[in-house]
This record gives structure tokens, C-alpha cells and sequence, in this order.
């Protein structure tokens, strides 16, 4: 179930998510679940989901989950390495993005995200690396 306020931040803070019409369902340091919905327009041939929309997808999940764990004193993040294995196609339905954070430093903050259809079967796996903004 959508989180309406964590959205609304959301799509304010990366206006990418608003576009692909992206939903947060949960907003918090531990783990960041943000889904996004089957379209025609987001597909190549055949009907799959392009690769592209599930790694948007994922990096907004990453990039959420890191501001979420910001050091005091920061003021934001950037990805400055993401890795991807995609393990299935998405023909319908409901893609789940859901990031938690495996290291919290200082300068980076790195972030798992699993990807997964509306069966619950995991599609992309994703490990960014995050870059800590404006702490001196």
C-alpha cells in the first residue's frame, strides 16, 4: 500500500520517480520499498519491461535508501557505482524495488536492492555505491 506523504517526497526530491509514475510503500533508514507499475510505454519489443525502467527503479530505491541514512552535517547523495544483474522478465503487473543499506560510512554509503515482479520472484538484483554530499 502506497505511503502517500513518502511518495509525495519522493517524486519531489527526484522528479524522475513522478514521471515513471513510481510509488514509495515504505520510508525508513533500515529499508526503502518503492514500486512502479507495468506500462506499454515503458517496454521494448515483446512487451518486457526495459531494462532501463527497472534500473531506475532500483537506483531510486538506493538513492532514497542512502538519504535516509545520511550522516549529520551532509546534505544529499549521488550514485557513483551501481551494479545490476537482471534474472527475469517483467510482462505485467507490479515491479518492488526494495533497498536496504549494507555499509553507512562516512563518504559513500553502499545499498543492496532486490527487484521483484508481483509473484513475489526476484527479476534484478542491484549493489550501488552512494557518494555522501556537502559534509565537510
Amino acid at each position: 500500500m502506497a505511503d502517500e506523504a513518502a511518495t509525495e517526497f519522493l517524486r519531489s526530491a527526484m522528479p524522475l520517480c513522478g514521471v515513471l509514475d513510481m510509488t514509495a510503500e515504505k520510508n525508513a533508514p533500515d529499508e526503502i520499498v518503492l514500486s512502479m507499475e507495468w506500462r506499454d510505454e515503458l517496454c521494448t519489443g515483446g512487451g518486457l519491461l526495459h531494462g532501463g525502467a527497472i534500473m531506475a527503479l532500483a537506483d531510486s530505491a538506493g538513492g532514497a535508501c542512502a538519504f535516509a541514512n545520511l550522516p549529520e552535517g551532509a546534505t544529499g547523495t549521488a550514485t557513483i557505482e551501481s551494479k545490476t544483474n537482471f534474472l527475469g522478465a517483467v510482462r505485467s503487473g507490479t515491479v518492488t524495488a526494495t533497498a536496504k543499506p549494507l555499509h553507512k560510512g562516512s563518504m559513500t554509503i553502499v545499498v543492496e536492492t532486490e527487484v521483484s515482479d508481483d509473484t513475489g520472484k526476484l527479476v534484478a538484483k542491484v549493489t550501488q555505491t552512494q557518494a555522501v554530499l556537502g559534509k565537510t
